[in-house]
């Protein structure tokens, strides 16, 4: 379980392409530290495995469902990945329920200054998540915990601070880009439990 809130901007050191899969090499010093093999760590807000730590860098296996399914098959050495530990108990969670299961991976359509420094970015949205969107609702953007400001047909929008502009890969994000989608994973119960009746 993750809540969103990254805690490095990790670099990527190498990515080895392998029968099963890639295996990613992460320089991320400060979550490095603490991190012990099997320990799940969000990558861009997919749940990963650590297979092994040392020397600030952590290294993961993603199989092909993970390549199939998130942007982490697009990663090059030298790219930079918004990295978060799992939540431990006692600690406060201070952005939203965040599994780490990519829901679709949608793509930047445009990013636009605002005059008190933030910027606002308007994603483009697989069609079968965009029902579990609401105005003011919780959305996780490559493992960050961002509120929905506006919604369209395609896509919605979400405001950023200076302060996820600096800390998150966020801040260098370009039109085209892809990105990993999260939707809040309650509102997939709600769908599920009204199903049933």
């Amino acid at each position: 379980m993750f809540t969103g809130i990254v805690r490095e901007r990790g670099r990527v050191t190498s990515v080895d392409e392998r029968a099963e899969g890639i295996r990613l090499l992460i320089e991320a010093p400060a979550t490095a530290r603490d991190a012990a093999v099997g320990d799940s760590i969000a990558l861009s807000g997919v749940c990963l495995t650590v297979t092994a730590a040392e020397n600030g860098t952590i290294a993961f296996d993603a199989v092909p469902e993970t390549l199939a399914r998130s942007s982490l098959g697009a990663l090059r050495a030298g790219a930079e990945v918004n990295v978060e530990p799992a939540l431990r108990a006692g600690e406060p969670l201070g952005g939203h329920y965040v599994q780490g299961h990519v829901d679709a991976v949608g793509s930047v359509r445009s990013v636009d200054r605002e005059p008190d420094g933030g910027v606002r970015i308007w994603f483009d949205a697989p069609r079968e998540i965009l029902r579990y969107l609401v105005d003011k609702g919780s959305i996780a953007v490559d493992g960050v915990a961002l509120t929905i400001t506006h919604i369209d047909d395609a896509g919605f929008a979400v405001a950023l601070v200076p302060y996820t502009l600096e800390a998150t890969t966020l801040g260098s994000t370009a039109t085209g880009d892809s990105v990993n989608l999260e939707v809040d994973v309650l509102a997939k119960y709600v769908e599920r439990l009204l199903k049933a009746k």
